[in-house]
């Protein structure tokens, strides 16, 4: 048996230390942002003969795009990021490749405007925001006969945002370390992310809901342990079948699509961890009026839990 709620300190410092590192890391290294957000054209190539991602930059230095991005994919396909340029320049640019390295195969071509990039980024946080209102209420309405409902959606809201915050800054990270960028898939991403994890938290509350309404314990926060026990199972048999699945495509999908599963992976591990160890006890929290605690950063108070 797991006392989460007695933990409940334990996993606000866990999520502290989170948080710290990511506000150090998007500050310091921010994001990589990929054609969608900040302009240019993405094109993916296939060589015949293996090549050095080194020879690739410096032909790309020669033929005129010094600035250029060069990842190259698990498949030994390269992905390159350039400035906007037509669908001329972009034969010119595999033409002149061809010359240097034999036969050159495009799996993918695309360009975005300066203005595009900006409208996505603005659409994309308008986005996260109304869903973000959208949900605090939908959470309020279905739990109208509880009292004060908007707790309850308040706490539902604050475990997404840190789930979406953690997946910005392990983002931020593999952009530094491995240059992974972000494009409107991305975003797309973040938006399931939140939909998996408002998911697992409704269980715990609804199951949260059915145990008040049983009068099994005067004590709320007997509640909420018992609840989360109750579905901790089933959220983790399910974070995990979802897991083994996006694993699957992160491997053996595309390089289109990776960064998509990858968003999906960290997603669906925090927000289970949140669902179960975050949300429940915010409830707690509030119950108890503890707030002053919570904010002290202290895992370990004066007070019993």
């Amino acid at each position: 048996m797991i006392d989460f709620v007695g933990k409940r300190y334990t996993f606000f410092l866990v999520s502290g230390v989170l948080i710290l590192v990511g506000i150090i890391s998007l500050a310091v290294f921010k994001l990589q942002p990929g054609v969608d957000f900040a302009s240019g054209s993405a094109i993916t190539l296939r060589f015949d003969k293996p090549i050095d991602q080194g020879d690739l930059r410096t032909a790309l230095l020669n033929l005129g795009y010094d600035q250029a991005t060069i990842q190259k994919t698990p498949d030994g396909d390269f992905f390159i990021r350039v400035r906007e340029i037509s669908s001329g320049e972009k034969e010119s640019l595999t033409a002149g490749l061809e010359d240097k390295f034999g036969k050159v195969t495009v799996l993918d071509f695309y360009s975005v405007s300066p203005v595009i990039a900006a409208r996505t980024a603005r659409d994309a946080g308008i986005a996260i925001i109304v869903a973000a209102v959208f949900i605090l209420t939908y959470i309020a309405w279905a739990f109208r006969k509880m009292p004060r409902p908007f707790r309850w959606g308040t706490c539902a809201i604050i475990p997404i945002l840190h789930d979406v915050f953690i997946v910005l800054t392990v983002f931020s990270i593999l952009g530094w370390l491995l240059g992974v960028e972000v494009d409107a898939l991305f975003i797309t991403g973040v938006l399931a992310v939140v939909g998996y994890s408002i998911n697992n938290t409704i269980v715990v509350f609804d199951r949260i809901r059915d145990n008040m309404t049983r009068g099994i314990s005067r004590d709320f926060a007997t509640v909420v342990n018992s609840s989360v026990l109750e579905t901790f199972t089933r959220s983790l048999n399910t974070s995990l079948t979802t897991l083994f699945v996006i694993l699957a495509l992160y491997l053996l999908g595309g390089i289109t699509i990776r960064n998509f599963m990858l968003v999906l992976l960290v997603g669906v591990l925090v927000g289970t961890y949140s669902a179960s160890c975050i949300a429940p006890q915010l409830l707690v929290v509030w119950d108890r009026g503890e707030w002053g605690r919570f904010f002290s950063w202290l895992p370990i108070g004066k007070r019993k839990s």
